[in-house]
């Protein structure tokens, strides 16, 4: 069968097709149908370039988001390891009135527990201590923590 006999029945039947990607049916009457072995056709040319020209921009995009995140992502990898070395530190910093002997460091999820009065064997009540820098705020289970505490939803245990 001829192409150019083929694609006219085409245009002129009520052959309906579905859009593999977003599965939306359309006649293909209303299709811009053409042989690919021949130059495309202007209108097809048209929506050919546009679609470059969007394809070409999302590309341009993605490459700025790219280097966006590398940025973002070592500026918090720094962040996050800083605040990990200073973290073993803070039970010696004077400004926060903190007994060393007082502190355990657990780390993860909370950094410390401090036994406050435990030098003077009489351990008035016990803190959990969250160590933080900048603008960073509780994780989820820090604050699934800071919550049974503030419930008193706490509890020992001797085994």
């Amino acid at each position: 069968m001829d192409i150019e006999l083929f694609l006219k029945s085409l245009k002129t039947s009520k052959l309906v097709a579905q859009c593999p990607k977003c599965d939306k049916e359309f006649g293909l009457s209303d299709s811009i149908l053409f042989d690919g072995t021949k130059s495309f056709p202007e209108e097809a040319m048209a929506v050919r370039l546009r679609l470059m020209h969007e394809l070409a921009e999302r590309a341009e995009d993605l490459k700025k988001r790219r280097i966006s995140a590398d940025v973002t992502s070592e500026k918090k990898a720094v962040e996050v390891g800083f605040g990990k070395i200073i973290e073993r530190f803070i039970p010696a910093y004077n400004d926060l009135n903190l007994q060393f002997a007082e502190c355990r460091p657990l780390f993860d999820p909370i950094d410390i527990i401090v036994f406050n009065g435990l030098l003077n064997r009489n351990v008035e009540h016990i803190t959990f201590l969250e160590v933080k820098s900048g603008k960073s705020d509780l994780n989820k289970h820090q604050r699934l923590i800071r919550d049974a505490i503030a419930e008193n939803k706490v509890d020992v245990r001797v085994l």
